[in-house]
Parts: C-alpha cells; structure tokens; sequence
C-alpha cells in the first residue's frame, strides 16, 4: 500500500513544485523528489521530521507546520499530497482552503485515506473523524475543488480462512477489542497474520507490485476498496 501512495503520486509530480503535508518519517519523500522540480516536506511532529532528516540526510528541506496554517505563500505549490493524515485534523475544511490558497491555479491536491465504509475498516484510536467518500468530494467542493475518486485494493474474500478472519476483525471493532498501541497491534497481526514485513525506510521502484487505482463514482456508498484516492483540482 505504501508503494502504490508514492508510484501513484509521482504520476502527478513529474517536474512540479510539490509539497507533502504529514510526510512523517519521510519514507516516500526522497521517491518523489526525483520525479519533482522541488520538493518540500512538511509535519507537526517534530520527532517524525528529526526522523526524516536522517532518513533524507539533509538533502531537502522539511518544515515544522500545521496543515490548517501552511507557512506558504499563495500559488506556490504544483501539486500538495497529503496521504492517510486528514482523518487527524481538527478542522480538514481549513486545510483544504489552505491548499487552495498555495497551490498554483492549475495545481492539483492528492489525498490518499482508508475507506471507512470498508467494512473491515479499524479506525485509528487517535483520529478525530474518518469521511467518507461523498463526505470528501463535498468538503473539496467547498473548498474551491472540483474532485475526482479512485479506489485501490479490492476488497477480497478468497479463502474460508479470509472470510473468518474478517468477520474476526469486525468483531473485535466494534467490541473495541483492538490494542491501542503498536506493539499490541504487532502481537495480533503476527498471531493472525504470521511472519510480518518490516515498514519500509524509503519507497523504491520494484519493491512490491503496484495497484493502479480504479476510477470510481462519489455519489454512492464503496464499500469494495480498502482505499480512496482523491484528486482535487481548483475549480
């Protein structure tokens, strides 16, 4: 999933001056700055960007910065990407009319988010508000976008064995059952899941197989796709 964000993104970057709010530890960051003019990485966690820092070795430049207040100035920014963080913040429609506001007239916004209306969908204990797809095509409208929606990973049912473990994970959902914390997370995926893939440090070409987003419809419930993918573009 972390390799097709980046791929998917680079599609858009390809000589544009972009921006990536809540880039975290950086792990995608360094993969589009070879795709971009020039890259900027932004987050509020000061120990995510210390993180990225080493990761990137000072070779771009990373910001302190809150998404409802973006330290820049207007029409500046080709393309923003801002991937699986809009659910943590208190007030996404600012964020999107800060977006606005920076992004260059033909500039264009990507937001990548987990589909709540997955039914296997495990909301994080730390987000304020997950939003649908309809949800999020109407705040970008709002906002001054016109959107358009993708969806990736198709939900699947292959095996008795994914089924069960589906309906064990919904069942845990809803009686809250799931650890809060990573480590406990860890223990559950290793006892359900077995041997675990290491998170990546940076996201290279070739490391996985890429899942090309489906173009989907606003206007209705998704509940086939574990993922969304929103293109906003000012309207």
């Amino acid at each position: 999933m972390v390799y097709t964000r980046y791929r998917y993104a680079s599609e858009f970057c390809r000589g544009k001056r972009l921006l990536e709010v809540a880039c975290g530890q950086g792990v995608g960051l360094g993969y589009l700055a070879k795709h971009a003019r020039h890259t900027v990485g932004g987050d509020i966690t000061e120990e995510l960007l210390a993180s990225a820092r080493g990761t990137l070795q000072g070779t771009l430049p990373l910001l302190r910065l809150d998404a409802e207040a973006l330290p820049l100035c207007a029409a500046t920014r080709d393309v923003i990407v801002c991937y699986e963080a809009i659910y943590y913040v208190e007030r996404p429609l600012r964020f999107l009319q800060e977006c606005r506001r920076v992004l260059a007239p033909q500039g264009l916004l990507l937001l990548c988010t987990v589909n709540p209306e997955w039914p296997d969908c495990n909301p994080s204990p730390h987000s304020r508000r997950y939003y649908s797809l309809h949800q999020l095509s109407a705040l970008l409208q709002e906002a001054g976008f016109r959107a358009e929606a993708f969806g990736a990973f198709p939900v699947t049912t292959a095996s008795v064995w994914a089924y069960c473990l589906s309906w064990i994970k919904r069942a845990a959902v809803t009686l809250h059952l799931i650890p809060s914390t990573m480590k406990g997370k860890r223990f559950l995926k290793r006892l359900f899941l077995g041997r675990l893939v290491r998170f990546p440090a940076t996201v290279d070409d070739g490391m996985t197989t890429y899942c090309s987003p489906m173009r989907i419809s606003s206007d209705r419930p998704i509940p086939g796709y574990k993922v969304l993918f929103v293109v906003g573009r000012p309207a």
